[in-house]
């Protein structure tokens, strides 16, 4: 039987698991054995008790030399040389930051997958972590904002007078700007959105916000529905076409990203001097350089009167859900892994898994990757 091991997330603030309970449940049906490093759980909410009543066995460090290793963030190089020559590696794995871990896998002979490179097609959905994890922190970032911000969110009508419902700015609606949409929309605020794709605005009002119309917005979509790079012509349109609507807003927040790339640089100072004094900016790019100027990664900052909340990782700040939804698409890929039997018998050729393994027998298979180590930038 093939045994699988979980390691505890060792990255400073991370507090999510590659596994949850309920998916415990489902790795023993599919005839795997699950290994869990004591304490794996506890951050996100699972108990030792609570996994082993699932099925799987609690573990020390001994279970790096499993046949599989399954994490939320990449492994450290010292955790790279614990694993099996042969292993194979599933978790978010940041090549384009983590070059350093990635000559490691390479030289370890590990085969990596990286959920990050899932290919979003159709039978694909069930593995795509981005999106479960992009969910959570769009819901998040309201939270965040609504904290912050010196008003209440929804309209009230009162003895004492009415309140004005706050004014929410998205910028980007792929998933976790949609989730901000509908979550500030349930919170009762008036919710404005811009997408550099113009299939984006039936799904923004549907939710019953209103879409933000950029000029030459309409072939800025890219492959997989991501969005593509933008032109600085087209942001500059957007700057000043959002622009006014941004100096009304009490809440913006920002999550338009582009795989592998430094993120749009949508709001500068200038923008942020126009915001009324008080205003909130969320910026949920401040890992991939930010969509603001002036975010600070991993801090809250006050800037031209406006706060600006830079804290990264937010699915890592609601645990247990977000450890649920990323168990269940580790779960989805690992059991393209396995036969019947529960053994490991991979197609390589497999649409799904060519396109997220990145290392495999030595060897590099993700092309942007190959490119950056071969120009010399591995230190």
């Amino acid at each position: 039987m093939t045994t699988a091991f979980v390691p505890k997330e060792t990255r400073p603030g991370e507090t999510r698991v590659a596994v949850s309970p309920e998916s415990a449940k489902r790795f023993a049906q599919a005839k795997l054995e699950l290994w869990v490093e004591a304490g794996a759980g506890l951050a996100a909410g699972f108990a030792d008790e609570v996994f082993r009543a699932a099925g799987a066995r609690i573990v020390g460090p001994e279970g790096w030399a499993s046949a599989m290793v399954l994490k939320v963030q990449p492994p450290t190089a010292a955790e790279v040389s614990r694993m099996q020559p042969g292993a194979i590696l599933v978790a978010f794995l940041q090549p384009h930051k983590e070059l350093e871990v990635v000559g490691a896998l390479r030289a370890r002979g590990v085969t990596a997958l990286a959920m990050e490179l899932v290919p979003r097609i159709s039978r694909a959905q069930a593995m795509d972590a981005l999106s479960s994890q992009a969910t959570v922190a769009g819901y998040k970032a309201v939270l965040l904002g609504a904290v912050h911000l010196k008003k209440m969110c929804p309209l009230l009508m009162t003895a004492a007078g009415t309140v004005q419902p706050a004014k929410v700015v998205v910028f980007g609606a792929g998933v976790a700007g949609l989730m901000a949409i509908a979550t500030a929309r349930r919170m009762g605020c008036k919710v404005e959105a811009t997408d550099v794709r113009m299939a984006a605005k039936e799904q923004v009002e549907s939710l019953g916000a209103v879409f933000i119309t950029v000029p030459g917005a309409a072939d800025m979509e890219g492959a997989g529905g991501y969005a593509k790079e933008q032109t600085p012509e087209f942001l500059r349109r957007q700057r000043e076409e959002v622009g006014k609507r941004v100096a009304e807003a009490d809440l913006v927040i920002t999550t338009a990203q582009i795989p592998g790339k430094q993120a749009p640089r949508l709001v500068d100072a200038a923008m942020l001097r126009a915001m009324k004094r008080g205003a909130v900016l969320v910026d949920l790019a401040v890992e991939s350089g930010g969509n603001c100027e002036l975010s600070e990664a991993g801090s809250v900052v006050e800037r031209e009167g406006v706060t600006i909340v830079g804290l990264a990782n937010l699915p890592a700040s609601v645990p247990q859900h977000a450890s649920e939804l990323y168990a269940k698409n580790v779960l989805a890929l690992v059991k393209l892994l396995l036969d019947k039997e529960g053994q490991l018998a991979p197609d390589w050729n497999d649409e799904i898994l060519a396109g997220c393994r990145l290392t495999h027998a030595g060897e590099i298979h993700h092309a942007p990757t190959a490119q950056a180590l071969s120009a010399g930038k591995l230190a």
